[in-house]
C-alpha cells in the first residue's frame, strides 16, 4: 500500500533498539524519516539496545545479543562491540525457526535476515549499532517505510501505548492467548504485507 505520511517533515529520533518494538515502528510509519540515536551514552540497564522479545511456543521469550565489556563507563552506544559468546547467532536462528516456522510469512522473509543470524556476523557487523541498523534497514524495507533523501527536522514523538494497540493474528493465540509488547518481527512473520495496514491504522489512531 502507499504510505500516507502523517508528519512528512519530521525525522523521528528513536531509542537504540535491536529488532525494535511495534510502537517504535508505528512512529517510523508516521514520519518522513526515522533514525536511532546511537550516540547516547552507554547504559547497561538499557537492555532493549541488544535484546528483543518474541512469542515462542510457550509464550514470551527474550533473545539477547551479548556485547563486549566497554573500556569505560563513559562510552556511547555506537562504540559497543558485539561478542561471539556461545555462538548466539545460531541460538537466535534456531529459536526464530521454532517460534515462527509455522507462521504464514516466515519462509518468505527469513532469508533477508540470515546475514545477522549466521557465522561471521561479528565480522560483518562488529559493532552493535551496525548489527541493529542492518536489522532496521531490512525491517523498514519489508514494511514499505522509505527513508527520506533529504535532511528532515529531528523530533522525538511519544510512542503509542502498547495497551492502546489492537491485537492481531498470532498463530498460537488459541493456545497462549494474544501476546503483546513484542518485537516488530512478530508482526511481520504473522501478518506479512498486512503489517502495513496494521501500522497505518495504529498511527492514525495514535496521532489523530
Amino acid at each position: 500500500m502507499s504510505r500516507p505520511i502523517l508528519f512528512p517533515e519530521t525525522c523521528a529520533v528513536m531509542q537504540p533498539e535491536l529488532c525494535g518494538s511495534i510502537p517504535a515502528y508505528v512512529v517510523a510509519w508516521a514520519c518522513g524519516d526515522c533514525r536511532m540515536d546511537w550516540q547516547q551514552r552507554f547504559d547497561k540497564r538499557q537492555k532493549s539496545a541488544h535484546r528483543f522479545a518474541i512469542a515462542d511456543t510457550r509464550g514470551e521469550l527474550k533473545l539477547t545479543v551479548p556485547v563486549s565489556k566497554p573500556s569505560s563507563s563513559r562510552v556511547a552506544w555506537n562504540e559497543i562491540k558485539i561478542s561471539t559468546h556461545d555462538a548466539w547467532w545460531d541460538i537466535h536462528r534456531v529459536t526464530l525457526e521454532s517460534a515462527y516456522g509455522r507462521t504464514p510469512y516466515f519462509e518468505f522473509y527469513i532469508d533477508r535476515f540470515l546475514p545477522m543470524l549466521t557465522v561471521g556476523v561479528e565480522q560483518r557487523y562488529p559493532r552493535l549499532e551496525e548489527l541493529a541498523e542492518a536489522w532496521h534497514r531490512q525491517i523498514l524495507d519489508i514494511l514499505g517505510i522509505n527513508r527520506a533523501s533529504e535532511s528532515l527536522q529531528p523530533r522525538s514523538l511519544p510512542l503509542p501505548s502498547t495497551a492502546d494497540l489492537p491485537p492481531y493474528h498470532q498463530v498460537r493465540a488459541s493456545v497462549l492467548g494474544f501476546i503483546g509488547n513484542l518485537s516488530v518481527l512478530d508482526l511481520i512473520f504473522n501478518l506479512g504485507p498486512e503489517a502495513q495496514i496494521y501500522l497505518d491504522r495504529a498511527a492514525r489512531k495514535a496521532y489523530k
